[in-house]
């Protein structure tokens, strides 16, 4: 297990001095939209698929997708993906939409995993090594994934439960990723500072009124050994 306090830096953000303690919701969404999710891009392009009308889910938006696969176009392609707080599964299905080989998705919401199930039939992936849903408590259920190590995470989980933490470290100390794996982290604007590991690398970051989301490279864990030439 790798120490907390050993591995991380401090990415800080200025606070916007909002002090609320729920969890804010995207602006002006399409109220037509509502309780449906849309595939942007690859073999399910266009496809709309049902999602739970649950408290505190909140999909990416189409914007923010677009904007994050754009980013991760040249790593989606055969990618092993895991989907932290899957919520809809948006960003775990747009993934496998865009050929990525296989993704895990973890969530809570036994009503929302069991919608996320569902809608991997109506895309006839029912091929467990194409795609699981894990069920449950996502730092319980990381524990559990011992032995796989992923080149794709999303990390969204619900605002204001200090959750992108504990998620980061568990991660780390599971050892479920390796040098070359590519972390979304998105997280509300009100998060003054975020730990990461000191390998870890921010390439791309953007924020909007509600929230803060970034794209992070794993880097070496230590530095490479010179031979003598």
């Amino acid at each position: 297990m790798i120490p907390l306090s050993v591995t991380m830096k401090r990415v800080s953000h200025p606070s916007r001095g909002i002090s609320s303690t729920k969890k804010r919701q995207p602006a002006k969404l399409d109220k037509k939209k509502r309780g449906l999710i849309r595939i942007i891009s690859g073999q399910w392009r266009g496809k709309r698929l049902p999602v739970l009308d649950a408290e505190g889910l909140r999909p990416t938006t189409d914007r923010n997708k677009e904007t994050l696969f754009n980013w991760l176009m040249a790593y989606v392609d055969d990618a092993q993906c895991l989907d932290v707080f899957a919520g809809s599964g948006g960003l775990g299905l747009e993934a496998l939409s865009r050929y990525a080989s296989r993704c895990d998705f973890i969530e809570l919401d036994r009503q929302a995993s069991e919608q996320l199930s569902k809608n991997l039939q109506t895309l006839d992936v029912n091929d467990s090594n194409t795609a699981k849903v894990h069920q449950g408590d996502a730092l319980k259920v990381l524990k559990q994934l011992t032995g796989t190590q992923y080149d794709i995470v999303f990390i969204d989980p619900p605002f204001y439960q200090n959750l992108v933490a504990p998620t980061v470290s568990e991660i780390v100390n599971t050892n479920l990723v390796c040098e070359g794996s590519m972390i979304y982290i998105e997280h509300e604007t009100e998060l003054e500072s975020l730990p990461l590991p000191s390998h870890w690398h921010v390439v791309k970051e953007k924020r909007t009124g509600s929230l803060v989301y970034m794209l992070i490279e794993v880097g070496e864990t230590s530095p490479p050994v010179l031979k003598d030439a």
